[in-house]
């Protein structure tokens, strides 16, 4: 028993590496520029993403800047206002990929993304990735596949309902303290590594920082910030910049 304990810890803990690796990489990096890694941490940081998640990165930032272009509204790729809830928190994965191969969506909203050696290589053979992964489970078990079994069960399936959640709770549930239907849930962001603070990001998309009030707690930045100490990392504003419409937070 206390192996599949192990399996089940490695798991969440390779679904947390790679949800910091979600909000950080993709989505404040990327998708808004918010941050600028070193290029040998975003190196390193695009292996462990391939390995864990087998995501393109352009498919990613071009379905999550469409959201930002039409939230909530026809056009969002995964809202809860349109789709409904359990569709968006359940189905998320699915409307992602249709957005993602529609042939439009990549090329509108990824322009600067452009495919280099190391993605026409490595990065943009997500199964290949994931293949990789899994040997790495293999190693880590001592070939057992039934604890490989398990600890990809859990880290594949809390991933994908975590990711869900940010879009489905970050649209239903919660404080809403700016204008939108983008809300706020602590308790999420402390399983998602701060994306939970939903309402926060969507009035300042560019800040490097989605926490903006007391006792509002954003795990991905502490990452962020370290980086920032050991020189990895810069970010784009010192202050959150609210965008025009949106109520203004009480910034600590």
């Amino acid at each position: 028993m206390s192996g599949y304990l192990e399996a089940v810890i490695v798991g969440l803990a390779a679904c947390q590496l790679a949800i910091f690796l979600t909000t950080i990489v993709l989505h404040r990096t990327l998708a808004h520029k918010a941050v600028t890694l070193h290029p040998g941490l975003l190196w390193a940081c695009r292996l462990a993403l391939w390995v864990t998640t087998g995501i393109k990165p352009r498919e990613w930032v071009a379905v999550h800047r469409r959201h930002h272009a039409y939230t909530d509204v026809d056009g969002d790729p995964h809202s809860p206002a349109l789709q409904g809830f359990t569709a968006i928190q359940l189905g998320n994965v699915w409307y992602y990929r249709k957005a993602a191969r529609d042939g439009v969506t990549v090329a509108r909203y990824a322009k600067d993304l452009r495919p280099d050696r190391w993605d026409r290589a490595l990065f943009d053979h997500g199964l290949v990735g994931l293949g990789i992964g899994v040997l790495l489970l293999f190693a880590i078990f001592g070939g057992n596949w039934r604890l490989v079994l398990v600890a990809a069960g859990v880290h594949v399936v809390s991933y994908l309902l975590l990711n869900s959640a940010v879009n489905a709770v970050g649209h239903r549930f919660g404080r809403h303290p700016f204008a939108g239907l983008a809300a706020n849930s602590q308790w999420l962001a402390w399983l998602t590594a701060g994306e939970g603070l939903h309402s926060n990001h969507h009035a300042a998309p560019t800040s490097a920082r989605l926490s903006f009030r007391r006792g509002e707690i954003d795990p991905g930045w502490w990452v962020i910030s370290a980086w920032r100490r050991w020189h990895l990392a810069t970010v784009r504003h010192a202050e959150a910049r609210i965008r025009a419409g949106a109520r203004a937070p009480e910034l600590v």
